[in-house]
């Protein structure tokens, strides 16, 4: 188990919420005087990433920053280590990114000014709440920072303002709402059977304790998009702004994710059926996802379904962590993390790369896209190099993270994973090549192609690098989930 990290200041603590807190700040004063470049945004974002980088070390070898706070009464937990430091980084990265991307976009496109500022502060709330569910160590911080993600990404998802964005943002509100619900059913009956609502409490096991759990696993698995309650996701990806779709398939589903398997290992690591239950949805969401990615007919389509699937692989995590040796809960638990960043890299940049060939062309459908071989290669490569990770090839994270995949699932004996990872590796494969089949159609009807700033292109090519020089870099974040250990 790792132990609190012994330091006699106060300035890692300060400094932690100072980074939380500091994109709230800078999301209301973008809303005052909202930015016109790129490198001005770049500027204002670039210390918060680097104030992280500083306090990794200081969790680094399982050390761990933790502390509580007592406002009006309620005592509240946080705690930063290797895993949470991690996610911590990677969604200041993502962020970034997004931000740059959407000044950008608003140089490329007519968005209305109303609602390009009004898209600053709804970012500073969600990297606020993002942050705060990674070092939340109790379930009321928890519910009160995934309420405020969920309203700030249905907020970013109803800013174009078209009919079809309105009623795919509020059914997308409705399912969070559904989920919070069940949610804040699971908390009540754990506070009844604990008296406390911090993770270190563990409940003695029983069916108070199973109930509470899947009440909470239903209501993140919905809130995540795992199948089959991922009905609303597609829809909402259709008419949302691209940086808006990079940071939800990238991050917002995820915290879910994260939410429920720090539930997992502290209340039943060692419910095997119910862990092979989650499996077997995950392997559904797979093979599902892969194939209605495949038989989409618009560009974005592709990428939601292509999140869908993603996502599956992140469930296999559950039979694998449940009751085998400590040396394939080891392996899995890093190939999870592992994958859970560089899809997350990949899937920015291939929402930012669609979004650039779809803004170009001016059409959204695949059989549109003829003749951006030669008139986009950029875009496309950038696609092309999104989907090196999601395939699971090397040098990618994906393919470090499958191939660690791979080795806990054999060394298990769970040999149904084995087979999911294969088909879904090929599935994506097959929907990744129908875009480029297209994309090279030498037939190509003449297109006015609408110059893009160059930046857009560039941002989405670095996210994407940044998922293959994970693969190459892996040793590193590897390291920091091994001196953590399992929660």
């Amino acid at each position: 188990m790792s132990a609190p990290l012994a330091s006699p200041l106060a300035t890692e603590p300060a400094l932690l919420w100072l980074v939380l807190l500091a994109p709230l700040l800078l999301g209301l004063l973008a809303w005052r005087f909202p930015p016109r470049r790129m490198l001005p945004v770049l500027v204002a974002g670039m210390p918060l990433p680097l104030a992280t980088l500083w306090l990794l070390p200081r969790v680094a070898g399982g050390g761990v920053l933790e502390g509580s706070w007592a406002p009006g009464g309620l005592l509240l937990h946080w705690r930063l280590d290797g895993l949470t430091g991690l996610l911590l980084l990677l969604t200041q990265l993502l962020l970034l990114a997004s931000a740059a991307y959407a000044v950008g976009q608003r140089r490329a496109t007519e968005l209305a000014e109303r609602a390009f500022a009004g898209f600053w502060p709804l970012l500073g709330g969600l990297a606020a709440a993002l942050g705060v569910i990674w070092v939340a160590a109790d379930l009321l911080t928890l519910y009160a920072a995934l309420e405020l993600m969920g309203l700030t990404a249905v907020g970013m998802m109803l800013l174009p303002g078209k009919p079809e964005a309105l009623a795919a943002g509020l059914r997308y509100l409705l399912y969070a709402l559904v989920g919070s619900l069940a949610w804040l059913l699971g908390v009540a009956l754990l506070l009844g059977a604990t008296g406390r609502l911090d993770l270190a409490a563990n409940a003695e096991a029983g069916p108070v304790t199973g109930i509470a759990m899947a009440l909470l696993a239903a209501g993140l698995l919905l809130k995540a998009a795992i199948f089959p309650l991922h009905g609303w996701l597609a829809p909402v990806h259709a008419s949302a702004w691209t940086p808006v779709s990079a940071l939800h398939g990238a991050l917002v589903v995820k915290a879910s994710f994260f939410i429920m398997m720090q539930l997992w290992q502290r209340l039943v690591p060692e419910a095997q059926a119910a862990a092979w239950l989650l499996g077997a949805l995950g392997s559904l969401a797979v093979l599902w996802g892969g194939l209605q990615a495949w038989r989409a007919s618009r560009l974005k389509q592709v990428v939601a379904w292509s999140t869908v699937g993603q996502l599956g692989y992140l469930m296999l995590a559950f039979p694998l962590l449940a009751g085998t040796s400590a040396a394939v809960a080891s392996l899995a638990w890093q190939a999870t993390w592992l994958q859970l960043a560089g899809h997350a890299l990949a899937k920015a940049a291939m929402f930012m790369a669609a979004g650039n060939l779809v803004l170009a062309v001016g059409q959204s459908r695949l059989a549109d896209l003829a003749g951006t071989s030669r008139q986009l290669p950029l875009s496309l490569m950038t696609f092309g190099l999104a989907a090196v990770t999601l395939m699971g090839l090397p040098p990618s994270a994906g393919f470090t993270a499958k191939w660690l995949l791979l080795q806990s699932a054999i060394l298990a004996g769970q040999w149904p994973w084995v087979i999911v990872l294969v088909a879904g590796t090929l599935l994506t494969a097959a929907y990744v090549f129908r875009v480029f089949r297209c994309a090279f159609v030498e037939e190509a009807p003449r297109h006015d192609f609408r110059p893009l700033p160059a930046g857009m292109d560039l941002i989405a090519l670095l996210l994407a690098l940044a998922a293959l020089a994970l693969g190459l870099g892996a040793e590193w974040p590897l390291a920091l989930l091994r001196e953590g250990g399992l929660p």
